[in-house]
C-alpha cells in the first residue's frame, strides 16, 4: 500500500467572534479534531450538512488557513512554514463556477496566470500549456481568446479545473464542484474528473453535501457533523451499512434509481445548533432517537466498530 499523499492529524479550526469591551469574544469551533489520511490516486469524500465543517477543511488542507491546532503533512512533509513550497502540490477547485473566475480576464490569461507567478516558462510555453490543458478538460482551441461571461455553468467548471492544473498539482480540493450544475452537466464533469484521476493518479479530497454523488466517485468517506467527524472508513462499507444515527439519517435521504425497491426515509428532528454554543456531550444527541444520558453527559471518541471508525455510544447496523 503506497505511503499517504496527505496526513491530518487532529486538525482544528476556531474562530473568535463578537466580544466587546466587556464580554469576552465567543468561540466557534468549526472543525474539531479532524485526522484522515489520503492515498495517491484515491477519493476521500467528506460529507455532512451545511455548517458541518466541510469547507473549513478544504481551506485548512489547501493552506488558505492555518489550523488552530493539529498537524498536517503533504508528501510526508509538515504544511506549517512550507506553505510556498507546497502550494503547487495541491489545487483547489471552487463550488461557484461563476464567482471563482475573473470576468475581466480571458480564459488564455486566466491559465497562464499560475505559471507566470509560479514558473519561469516563456509566453510559447505558457500558451501551449493552457491549449493542452484545455483539451484534456474538453474545451476547444478557440475559447483561448473567450472570457468566462461567455460560458455555460459546466463550460465555466472546466475552466476552473484546467486552472488547477496547471501546475502539475498530485492532488485536487474539490468544494461541492457540481452542486451548482444541472444533473446532466454533473454526469459531464464528474467523468472528466474520473478520466483526469485515472490519467494522471490525482488523490481528490472532494467535499459534498450529496451522497448520491459521493457514491460514485468516492473510495472513502468521512462524514462530519458540527466540525467533528462521527463515521469514517471504506466508502462501500459504509453505504452498505452505516453504524452512526447519523450517516444513517443522510443515507436514507438519497434517492434509489430502483422504483420497486422500498426505503424508509429516517428525519431528523430539529435544526443544526449553533457551533457557537454548541449541545454538551455528543453534539447530535438532540437529533437522535438512540440518544441516552450517557449521550448528553459524555463525547464519544472514534473507534474501530465494523470495519470502520465511529464516534457513538450506540452504533447501529
Amino acid at each position: 500500500m503506497s505511503a499517504p499523499i496527505i496526513e491530518a492529524r487532529d486538525l482544528t479550526r476556531h474562530y473568535k467572534v463578537g466580544g466587546g469591551l466587556f464580554k469576552a469574544p465567543g468561540i466557534v469551533k468549526a472543525m474539531d479534531g479532524a485526522s484522515f489520511t489520503l492515498a495517491p490516486g484515491k477519493t476521500l469524500a467528506v460529507v455532512g450538512e451545511s455548517g458541518c465543517g466541510k469547507s473549513t477543511l478544504a481551506r485548512v488542507v489547501t493552506m488558505i488557513e492555518e489550523p488552530t491546532s493539529g498537524a498536517l503533512f503533504i508528501e510526508g512533509k509538515a504544511a506549517l512554514g512550507n506553505t510556498k513550497e507546497l502550494r503547487q502540490t495541491i489545487q483547489i477547485v471552487f463550488q461557484n463556477p461563476y464567482g471563482s473566475l475573473n470576468p475581466r480576464h480571458k480564459v488564455g490569461y486566466i491559465l497562464e496566470e499560475p505559471l507566470l507567478l509560479n514558473t519561469d516558462m516563456d509566453g510559447d510555453a505558457r500558451r501551449k500549456k493552457a491549449e493542452d490543458t484545455m483539451k484534456r478538460v474538453g474545451l476547444r482551441p478557440e475559447h483561448y481568446e473567450r472570457y468566462p461571461h461567455m460560458f455555460s455553468g459546466g463550460q465555466r467548471q472546466r475552466i476552473a479545473i484546467a486552472r488547477a492544473l496547471m501546475l502539475e498539482p498530485k492532488i485536487l480540493v474539490l468544494d461541492e464542484p457540481v452542486s451548482a450544475l444541472d444533473l446532466s452537466i454533473q454526469a459531464q464533469v464528474l467523468n472528466i474528473l474520473a478520466d483526469l484521476q485515472s490519467e494522471l493518479g490525482l488523490a481528490y479530497l472532494f467535499i459534498s453535501h450529496d451522497l448520491s454523488v459521493v457514491k460514485h466517485i468516492a473510495d472513502d468517506i468521512m462524514v462530519m457533523y458540527l466540525g467533528k467527524v462521527v463515521e469514517a472508513g471504506d466508502a462501500n462499507t459504509i453505504f452498505a451499512n452505516p453504524t452512526h444515527p447519523y450517516t444513517e439519517a443522510l443515507l436514507s435521504a438519497t434517492p434509489v434509481a430502483d422504483p420497486s425497491r422500498k426505503k424508509d426515509r429516517i428525519m431528523l428532528t430539529g435544526e443544526l445548533p449553533s457551533p457557537l454554543n454548541p449541545p454538551s456531550g455528543c453534539t447530535f444527541h438532540p437529533r437522535c432517537s438512540f440518544a441516552s444520558s450517557k449521550c448528553k453527559e459524555n463525547t464519544p471518541s472514534l473507534e474501530l466498530y465494523k470495519k470502520r471508525n465511529v464516534a457513538c455510544f450506540h452504533p447501529t447496523g
